[in-house]
């Protein structure tokens, strides 16, 4: 009798009470949606804007207070450094991989063999506007230009990451500067505030059915299954090749502390889903800091590596800049030699990091890039990419999700800031972890 009650409970805790299985739901239905009413569908959009700028209300309060707590909770301003520097290294080394895959694997599957595209078709206009934004945001300069905010308040209403880092970073080092005497009382306000905020959270993530179903309609009205059908060659690719980083590199990085991949993707799995079916990594940027925390790694971890990581260490989008190059180069019938794909990698290093926070980066990086290895590919063939952008992005957000989480795991492990058998035993038991995803 007892089993029967069990198997009902856990009947209805995967279904009609999970947030995951309304999320699927409404997925589903709204790919239905834009395929039987096109006209429609498309104007569904507000349902997913409305979302997102909920989540940048909320994410910026949330990373500010977890970076400052985090911080002013370490012994010493030291081991910032050591967290701040260790996760530089990580970022720098595992984003190279993932330039490399993305070269490697457009030479391997051909995607864009065959297409013979012709550049005098395409029209120039289309792309104006990434190309001159890609001039705007290359230097060095622009970029830490960027990062400082005109005022406290702006950061917090649009959302940017990197300019709350910046805030919350600056700050958390002062308090720390004046003394421990000061931590107890200011770190109890801060922690309430905090849990305030995720609660909050936990609230409008219950929305994300109507965000997940809005999202799809929108996609599939806008640019049909058919702009899918005439790329399939290219996104095939793109999803082998991030298969390939997380279950590959990321694998064999976790296999070095001896944490398993696929309970490692199990244990975020609610966070993958909530990306994928917005298209967005802001949507499950808060709660994934708040899921890896609660597992056991520590505060000042997460707080400095999520945040940093989605401005810096966007893995599966350097996958994507760097397949799309061999792609156009294919498609056209441009051959490139090994030390033209060699300056795509380097160029790519630096040129990932210039467009934070800026609308369309991915196309800005991409025309930028392009530019620099001196018209080899014309800047305008990127114009080819515009239809199919949508649904490579889903992909891109999904496996930054996943970069991020194990760069804050290796680094916690790394600087002995993670307790493991806690973490360990949460792989094995997800329920026992505290959810910003309710469900």
């Amino acid at each position: 009798m007892s089993k029967k009650k069990g198997s009902k409970k856990d009947w209805k805790y995967y279904t009609v009470k999970s947030l995951a299985f309304w999320v699927v739901t409404a997925i589903i239905t709204g790919v239905a949606f834009g395929m039987i009413d096109p006209e429609n569908a498309i104007k569904a959009k507000p349902g997913i804007d409305w979302f997102i700028q909920a989540l940048k209300w909320l994410v910026g309060p949330i990373i500010f207070l977890t970076i400052i707590s985090g911080i002013v909770g370490l012994e010493s301003l030291k081991e910032v450094g050591s967290i701040g520097l260790k996760a530089f290294i990580y970022f720098e080394v595992v984003s190279t991989f993932a330039l490399a895959i993305g070269v490697l694997f457009g030479n391997i599957l051909k995607p864009g063999h065959g297409m013979n595209l012709s550049i005098e078709s395409l029209d120039a206009s289309s792309v104006e506007s990434f190309t001159k934004a890609s001039h705007e945001n290359a230097s060095a300069w622009s970029i830490l230009k960027s990062a400082i905010p005109t005022d406290p308040i702006t950061p917090f209403i649009h959302g940017n990451t990197l300019q709350v880092l910046v805030m919350a970073l600056v700050l958390a080092v002062l308090i720390s500067a004046f003394g421990d005497k000061y931590k107890p009382i200011i770190l109890k306000p801060l922690e309430k505030v905090q849990e305030f905020f995720f609660k909050l959270l936990t609230i409008v993530m219950w929305l994300s059915p109507l965000a997940s179903f809005s999202a799809m309609a929108f996609l599939i009205g806008k640019f049909g299954i058919t702009s899918l059908i005439g790329m399939a060659s290219l996104l095939g690719v793109m999803f082998v090749s991030i298969l390939a980083f997380i279950f590959g590199v990321l694998g064999i990085i976790l296999w070095f502390y001896q944490i398993n991949v696929f309970k490692f993707m199990r244990f975020i799995a609610k966070e993958v889903l909530i990306v994928f079916a917005t298209s967005s990594s802001e949507s499950a940027l808060a709660p994934l800091m708040r899921r890896l925390e609660s597992a056991g790694v520590s505060r000042g971890t997460t707080g400095l590596v999520i945040p940093t990581g989605y401005s810096f260490n966007l893995d599966c989008t350097n996958i994507y800049l760097s397949l799309s190059i061999i792609f156009l180069a294919q498609a056209f019938n441009i051959p490139l030699t090994l030390s033209h794909e060699l300056s795509i990698i380097f160029i790519l290093m630096v040129a990932s990091k210039g467009a934070v926070g800026v609308t369309g980066s991915g196309f800005i990086v991409l025309a930028g890039t392009l530019s620099a290895m001196g018209d080899v590919i014309p800047v305008v063939t990127v114009a080819v990419l515009l239809g199919v952008d949508k649904f490579m992005s889903e992909m891109r957000a999904v496996g930054n999700l996943c970069g991020n989480a194990v760069a804050a795991v290796v680094v916690g492990a790394w600087d002995k800031q993670i307790d493991m058998e806690k973490f360990k035993y949460s792989l094995d038991h997800p329920e026992s972890v505290t959810d910003a995803i309710p469900g």
